[in-house]
């Protein structure tokens, strides 16, 4: 149920409440109380979803964005027609970027050069909301994916979770080192969900979907407390550069 129906939903509860607590108002005061108090909590939560929906609402999202394209040179990215990440090379992340909620035009050229861009596309904003935005495939077929993040952590605990973005490899499945599969069958271009860590250090490895065989062993990953994390698998299983992992922060 969305936020918006959360309040109209406490707000037609009250109501109710309101109408059964004035019924019994002078016939059953115990009743009456009863009734009154559900009508002041269902308030008091309509009340608390209208000031986080106004505080949501005047909150900046953050976009950064990965460069994740094999064969592409250093690449300047461009908002709205002003240059706001400069020669970022594969492999790497920009830092995060305050944007108000709304669409932004992104265009995105090969480093110090405005003339011949490799990829314009539109992107949608939500207030609050963190984003990782990763170019992929050959240079003169770039694209943009969007990733939503979620750095937010239990106190004390950390997540991790799989971005397959290795254009000519196979899906994948992300295992413990000799021991069990923990995402089955990760596809080119997706995302797994997060996983709940204990905070460890803990040796992982990329295997061939639905096999023994290891494509890429991760030794001695190490999640720290309160902290959100994002694997992305990059490069070519079968050309230069090699596949290989890119560890980032959420």
């Amino acid at each position: 149920m969305s936020e918006t129906r959360n309040h109209a939903d406490y707000l037609h509860k009250a109501a109710m409440y309101d109408l059964l607590a004035q019924f019994y108002k002078y016939t059953n005061p115990s009743f009456h109380m009863h009734f009154y108090l559900k009508h002041l909590k269902n308030m008091n939560k309509a009340m608390y979803m209208m000031r986080t929906n106004s505080q949501t609402a005047q909150r900046e999202a953050k976009v950064r964005v990965l460069h994740s394209s094999h064969d592409s040179p250093n690449v300047d990215i461009y908002i709205n027609g002003k240059r706001m990440i400069r020669d970022l090379p594969f492999k790497n992340v920009s830092s995060d970027l305050p944007l108000k909620a709304g669409k932004y035009h992104f265009d995105i050229y090969p480093s110090g050069n405005m003339v011949d861009s490799v990829l314009n596309k539109k992107i949608t904003v939500e207030p609050g909301k963190s984003y990782t935005l990763a170019t992929i495939d050959h240079v003169k077929k770039m694209r943009l994916l969007m990733f939503e993040n979620h750095p937010g952590v239990p106190v004390n605990e950390a997540k991790v979770r799989f971005i397959h973005l290795s254009p000519d490899t196979q899906p994948l499945d992300l295992a413990v080192q000799g021991r069990d599969v923990i995402f089955h069958n990760v596809s080119y271009k997706q995302a797994t969900e997060y996983l709940g860590l204990t905070p460890m250090t803990v040796d992982l490895e990329v295997r061939k979907a639905g096999s023994k065989t290891v494509i890429l062993p991760l030794h001695q990953l190490q999640f720290n407390a309160n902290e959100s994390y994002s694997i992305v698998f990059v490069g070519l299983s079968k050309d230069k550069p090699e596949f290989q992992m890119i560890r980032l922060k959420d």
